[in-house]
């Protein structure tokens, strides 16, 4: 039926199109020390470079991946015996001087009974060294709990993300920090998040992310989600950084890649998108939200599939219409 197979033909090559394209590869860990990598950030000093850092550990060590994914420096806290560290976030200081935040926030038993965050100053020379950090504890309202998502926000407020099965939440810390000579800083419980948070990022437009180890989740305040995309499979997925107008997640283990995917749902009113000042690891054009199969699709994809599959449907009740008709007068 050469009706017939055409119209399959033209349905197919309708949806193919509508699908958005496969996640980009930004680069691959060289690093055979680097089997964990569980927090990533883009560095706003160097261009083209990514921070990474191992998950737990008894030295608390970030590392500078270029574009091939190699090791160019790696940068010791001085003075630090971490606990379990599980996340990286890049910020500013006092005097807007570019930084990290280190989050030693994993707590897979639930006994601590404060977590803690480093910040340090970004090099600005690429070579191995070892720095000092300002030291910040916290307490959760609740309880201890174990957790992998740190953010900061473009005034250096610290949010945490709990990774729970059930009951996982949101805590943002107080505005005004006291360091660990001074005393300790209490959390506050700010909404429920997804189960099984392994990362977080703020947006250049003062948005929100968190990652699981499937799934992306797009806030505009929190606990107010406005949109969810399905993730790349990884071995392990977890980390996030936010990288201009995409998002870039990486994953532990030996070798593991890290991809650049669309920032999910639709891009915000031009009035309030702020330019990023963070260049990216490798250059890539700007892309409309949609992973396809995903809460997060695209309302344009839906529709492209609804209309192809009508058609289709259409031309196939022609068919038969015709060939009962054919039959009945022979």
């Amino acid at each position: 039926m050469p009706l017939v197979a055409s119209a399959v033909a033209a349905v197919a090559g309708l949806l193919l199109a509508a699908t958005p394209a496969p996640p980009q590869v930004v680069l691959t860990l060289q690093d055979p020390t680097l089997l964990e990598s569980s927090g990533l950030a883009v560095s706003a000093t160097h261009p083209g470079v990514l921070w990474t850092h191992n998950d737990g550990g008894s030295v608390a060590q970030v590392m500078a991946v270029d574009q091939q994914g190699s090791t160019v420096a790696t940068v010791t806290l001085a003075g630090v015996d971490p606990y379990d560290p599980e996340a990286l976030a890049p910020g500013t200081d006092d005097r807007g001087r570019a930084t990290l935040y280190l989050g030693d926030i994993g707590d897979n038993l639930r006994e601590r009974p404060d977590v803690s965050v480093f910040r340090f100053r970004e090099p600005t020379r690429l070579a191995d060294a070892t720095v000092p950090a300002r030291w910040y504890r916290f307490t959760y309202p609740d309880g201890p709990h174990d957790a992998e998502a740190l953010l900061v926000d473009a005034d250096g407020r610290i949010m945490v993300a709990t990774k729970e099965f059930a009951g996982a939440a949101l805590y943002r810390a107080p505005r005004r920090l006291v360091t660990e000579g001074q005393g300790t800083n209490v959390l506050t419980l700010l909404a429920g998040v997804p189960s099984l948070v392994t990362d977080g990022a703020y947006l250049p437009d003062g948005r929100f992310v968190l990652r699981t180890y499937t799934s992306v989740y797009l806030y505009d305040r929190p606990g107010h989600e406005v949109a969810r995309a399905s993730l790349p499979p990884q071995p392990q997925g977890e980390s996030v950084a936010a990288d201009g107008d995409r998002l870039l997640v990486g994953s532990e283990g030996v070798r593991s890649t890290v991809f650049a995917v669309p920032v999910p749902g639709p891009s915000p009113p031009a009035s309030s998108a702020a330019s990023s000042a963070a260049p990216s690891p490798s250059a890539s054009p700007s892309r409309s939200a949609s992973e396809p199969g995903s809460d997060g699709a695209s309302a344009v994809t839906w529709l492209f599939r609804v209309l192809g599959l009508a058609v289709l449907l259409g031309v196939v009740v022609v068919m038969a219409r015709r060939r009962q008709a054919t039959g009945s007068i022979r």
